[in-house]
């Protein structure tokens, strides 16, 4: 009798359900078969790949986003076969070197350092933990990498240095990635300004401790990566002010006349006394193929923070960037999905600025700047940003780094420099309006747009620009005919 009521009452249960279940809407119908399938995955032990994460932003995107769980980059194993006494190091393991499939499920956790993975754990790039650890310190980052160390550049003289013109105009004026080939020689550019700029930086890192550094677990290696390629290029492209004693790993600076002992601190803040530029760490998160910002030094920021970024997923961090969500994001995660360690790119940003505000979080004084038109503002005051960006992936670790330096020109410069002034003046009056007030330049319009005007009519009087001509994107972009002799002449050499 308790059977047949049982059996009798578990027919009722599956009946009520099955016409709960076929009321509900297509779509709750669908979330709910998706979720017990997702736990059926997750209870097979032979599953080899981590199910995602149900989170609430992911359930109402999983049906539009591509699946990068088992998107890699081309790994950089067939580069230990040209690195002496590395060659054996290959031996442990038969994977293909030439293409992301048939990676090993055992990849390093976004959180793990790799001291604490079970061996045998591979990063993305199809190093194993045990290659890494057996590379030691300061390996042949040029041959893991394929991208060459710099050419020496003896003629250098850090006290007359200057930038490169970076003028980043383009017309017409979108929201692209646009991006170029990085050039070796360039990846870190040093100017007349570096030991104000380090102490600059250093002061930031006192007041502002974490706002302006921080690194989140898992990122040990990629740190110390990082740090170790930037002194191998110093030592490479400014060998009359920067040398390297591996043996007892000390760091020497003849710009600054001091010597760094390597394993006092951490990689970061070596990086912040000696490398004049940002460094933002991404890494890939194996539970998604997505990439998150995992470690950084970055001073020259404005209206956010390291503290406001760390640990969010790309389109998080470029939340407030216009465009971004419908014409960026999808290319932005592949880009970085796929992206090879031999192929690093560029690409610079530009804005309009009083004076030369290099880090203002949020609720920095010098915001007040940009609420009105100041009446008394002054040509002089009025500059060029330009923030010369780099990515990168590391070859070890890879981990992508995105590497940026602030570099300030007087709108006064614009005078000589052919078409500059009327591209300027032409995003100025004509860019996209969310664009524009990204670029947050109103604060300076009234004082800039009448100075271009007159430069631009300047420039067609002299000939120098030909009435028919059209605006658009210069073939020397991002700088313009000519920048080379001006810039020699203005830094004498």
């Amino acid at each position: 009798m308790a059977a047949a009521n049982f059996v009798i009452g578990f027919c009722l249960l599956l009946l009520t359900s099955i016409v709960v279940f076929l009321s509900l809407s297509v779509k709750q119908r669908d979330i709910i078969l998706s979720r017990v399938l997702l736990r059926r995955r997750q209870k097979n032990p032979a599953a080899s790949t981590p199910p995602r994460s149900v989170t609430p932003e992911k359930k109402g995107l999983e049906n539009s986003l591509p699946d990068y769980r088992d998107v890699f980059p081309p790994s950089r194993r067939a580069s230990l076969a040209a690195i002496p006494n590395a060659l054996s190091l290959t031996q442990e393991l038969s994977l293909s070197t030439s293409s992301p499939q048939g990676r090993p499920s055992a990849v390093v956790p976004l959180a793990s350092p790799i001291e604490d993975c079970a061996s045998p754990t591979y990063t993305p790039t199809a190093f194993s933990t045990e290659e890494i650890k057996a590379l030691g310190d300061f390996p042949d980052y040029a041959g893991l990498s394929g991208v060459p160390l710099p050419k020496p550049y003896p003629e250098f003289v850090i006290e007359k240095a200057l930038p490169r013109p970076y003028r980043p105009f383009r017309w017409a004026y979108h929201q692209t990635m646009s991006l170029t080939k990085m050039e070796p020689n360039w990846w870190l550019e040093l100017e007349n300004t570096y030991v104000a700029r380090i102490a600059q930086r250093k002061g930031y890192f006192e007041k502002h401790g974490g706002a302006v550094l921080q690194y989140l677990p898992g990122s040990e290696l990629a740190c110390k990566e990082l740090m170790e390629m930037c002194i191998q290029f110093l030592c490479a492209r400014y060998p009359q002010y920067f040398s390297l004693d591996k043996e007892k790993m000390v760091f020497k600076n003849g710009i600054l006349k001091i010597e760094t002992q390597l394993k006092s601190m951490h990689p970061l803040e070596i990086l912040l006394n000696h490398v004049p530029e940002d460094f933002a760490i991404t890494m890939r998160d194996p539970v998604d193929g997505f990439y998150y910002f995992r470690a950084g030094v970055i001073c020259s920021s404005l209206g956010w923070s390291v503290g406001t970024k760390i640990g969010l997923q790309l389109h998080e961090i470029h939340a407030p960037i216009p465009d971004y969500k419908e014409k960026m994001r999808f290319s932005m995660d592949r880009f970085f999905a796929k992206l090879p360690t031999d192929k690093p790119i560029q690409r610079g940003s530009w804005g309009l600025e009083v004076d030369q505000p290099l880090f203002m979080p949020p609720g920095d004084p010098h915001e007040l700047h940009r609420l009105s038109q100041n009446p008394e503002l002054k040509l002089s005051q009025c500059h060029l940003r330009v923030d010369w960006q780099t990515l990168r992936r590391l070859p070890l670790s890879a981990a992508i780094v995105f590497n940026f330096k602030a570099l300030f020109t007087p709108i006064s410069e614009f005078r000589d420099e052919p078409y500059i002034p009327s591209i300027c003046l032409k995003v100025l009056k004509e860019g996209k309006k969310s664009l524009m007030e990204y670029k947050n330049t109103w604060h300076v319009e009234h004082v800039v747009n009448p100075v271009l005007e007159d430069y631009e009519k300047e420039q067609v009087a002299k000939g120098v620009v030909k009435d028919e001509w059209k605006v658009n994107t210069l073939d020397e972009s991002p700088w313009f005919p000519g920048w080379e002799e001006k810039w020699h002449r203005q830094q004498g050499f």
